[in-house]
């Protein structure tokens, strides 16, 4: 019944409007990197984002759609169609212990068991091009033009400075660009939401005499730590956040139940981080305003260049018949590198951290757990968690020239990352695989096309039956039907499973699993059955993504240039002693007569 559904759904695609719709169509893959599930105006946003809500308009909103707590292991599975696991994102390079470091599943990068769409589509004719954060691999046989891209301007870590070719100080060592295999150099003028547009513009003017149609991933850092965007952009929110993360956050639930995203009458929970705004001190009230107007501003400065790919579509003819794919790869950055120690003497030793600043050229910004909560609106937890404010983000899937795409439609069952890659193959008519690529053996796809819910032939492509398993650094989830149990490691949770109707309570503030025991053990079983098949491994006692992240960026950047320095640092600190002593010898010599 199932394949009988989409086989419906396809032929209505293909058949809608004349020969011209017809043609293969070109896709566009617009990946946000941290923004939180209310980002978007579409979504309930404060944030000016009228090109992104253009396209929820003209196309379909899914609203109940889950990603990975981190970029890398999302970025796997939307490449791949195929879980984060079994894709070799068992963890990040960032984040992954010693103890885990070379087991399977553990590779760190896009393992060589798994296909990228790109690979289909360049392989059924089409030209594909890759702007932006790639964090998948840096050597030569990871990079975008060996997993299946002809062209690609990528950075190889987690994120970068905005306006200039730096790293992220204390992470990294060099800021990982190349172009294409090779090392690269970034414009003078360069800011990165507008590079990642102008490259990919460049890219497929280059290759329009081909005739091809185009696969296209344009990877935006906005809003990845550090928070930066043009004053003028900063200057539009300067006084929006004055009032205080919580009311952002109850203005946001209002707004996207109002839009039909969310039910209304949607419990929230305020998170144990979320400090009582009221009580800051009035300076740390405006500090943490600041930086908050930083990342609207970063947001609107994105999607101001994804208006500007949009236009130029329309100026060429391309925009009718061209599928666009906007999403976050996780919820947003909890991080605040200022809450320790060490994050405060990195920052104030290679960054202007005034409050002024913020958000600024040169300047290191951070939203903090306070607005993060805010961003996930009406979700519980953020980036690296297990909660729905960690995996649930924004989905918009439109194909403005094909009316089989119900516009404006809001999707509200369940769907996963997995699930894009399997959808624009039957979207652009490609075959995919089913475990045998080209001869070669490789990892078959896992998600399910979208096809039916895209239409409205169907609410769901996932039957009530089926457990959808998902692990990173030990938060953890199995989501079957509207329901999802979960568990969060310290400092989000207590490592204790909790059983949730994420469709009736998607703030996970109802925990069902005294009023529902036996689907409690069943998810229970579930969940150990995934976790076997993919080689899910235990973490440390300890453990945080946060504390991960610290120790592995002073291991392999802070620490190397110690022990470089640490012979002038000796032969400076010894040298007056060596001169004290070598003075003394000679007071001490008898004189020559």
């Amino acid at each position: 019944m199932k394949r009988a559904v989409a086989l419906l759904c396809a032929a209505a695609l293909a058949s809608s409007g004349g020969a011209a719709e017809k043609k293969r169509p070109n896709v566009v893959i617009l990946l946000a990197d941290d923004w939180g599930y209310s980002d978007i105006g579409s979504f309930g946003s404060e944030i000016r984002t009228p090109n992104i809500d253009a396209l929820a308009k003209a196309g379909v909103r899914f609203s109940d759609f889950h990603v990975a707590g981190s970029c890398s292991p999302t970025r796997a599975m939307l490449q791949t169609g195929i879980g984060n696991h079994r894709a070799g994102l068992g963890n990040m390079p960032e984040t992954i212990p010693p103890e885990h470091v070379g087991k399977p599943g553990y590779d760190t990068v896009l393992n060589d068991r798994v296909v990228t769409m790109a690979s289909l589509f360049r392989y059924s004719g089409y030209r594909t091009y890759l702007t932006g954060k790639w964090h998948l691999g840096k050597t030569a046989d990871k990079l975008p033009t060996a997993r299946g891209y002809d062209h690609a301007f990528s950075l190889a870590d987690a994120g970068a400075d905005n306006f200039e070719q730096r790293p992220i100080e204390g992470l990294y060592d060099t800021a990982d660009w190349t172009e294409d295999g090779r090392p690269a150099t970034l414009p003078k003028n360069y800011y990165s939401s507008r590079f990642v547009v102008d490259r990919m513009i460049d890219y497929i003017e280059g290759g329009r005499a081909s005739g091809k149609p185009f696969f296209a991933s344009v990877n935006f850092l906005a809003n990845h730590i550090p928070v930066q965007a043009p004053d003028a952009y900063i200057a539009r929110y300067r006084a929006a956040y004055d009032g205080g993360w919580t009311a952002i956050r109850t203005a946001r639930r209002d707004r996207a139940a109002a839009l039909g995203v969310i039910p209304v009458g949607t419990p929230m929970v305020t998170m144990a981080s979320t400090q009582d705004w009221n009580a800051l001190p009035a300076e740390k009230r405006a500090a943490y305003a600041r930086a908050m107007a930083a990342y609207g501003g970063m947001a609107e400065a994105a999607d101001e260049q994804v208006g500007r790919l949009i236009a130029h579509l329309k100026a060429t003819g391309d925009y009718d018949n061209t599928i666009f794919v906007f999403l976050s790869d996780n919820g947003a950055e909890p991080t605040d590198p200022m809450a320790t120690l060490l994050g405060r003497l990195n920052s104030w030793a290679h960054y202007d951290m005034t409050p002024a600043e913020q958000g600024r050229r040169g300047s290191f910004t951070s939203i903090g757990p306070g607005w993060a909560s805010a961003a996930a609106s009406p979700l519980r937890g953020y980036k690296f968690s297990a909660g729905e404010g960690g995996l649930r983000v924004p989905l918009i899937v439109a194909w403005p020239g094909n009316p089989a795409l119900k516009a404006g439609r809001i999707a509200g069952r369940f769907a996963y990352v997995t699930d894009i890659a399997p959808t624009l193959l039957a979207l652009a008519d490609i075959p995919g695989h089913g475990g045998d690529y080209r001869g070669r053996p490789v990892e078959p796809m896992t998600g399910a096309s979208l096809l039916p819910m895209l239409t409205g032939a169907a609410d769901t492509v996932h039957p009530d039956t089926q457990p959808i398993g998902y692990e990173l650094s030990g938060n953890a989830a199995i989501f079957r039907g509207d329901y999802k149990l979960v568990k969060n490691l310290p400092p989000t949770g207590t490592g204790e499973w909790h059983l949730y109707d994420i469709v009736r309570d998607p703030g996970e503030t109802r925990d069902l699993a005294a009023a529902m025991p036996g689907l409690f053990r069943t998810m229970q079983a579930d969940y150990a059955a995934y976790a076997a098949r993919d080689r899910v491994l235990p973490m440390p006692a300890g453990y945080t993504a946060e504390q991960q992240i610290t120790t592995n960026g002073f291991n392999n950047s802070v620490r190397p240039k110690l022990l470089r320095a640490l012979p002038w640092v000796l032969a400076l600190v010894l040298l007056p002693f060596g001169w004290g002593a070598w003075r003394r010898r000679r007071k001490a010599a008898p004189r020559r007569p």
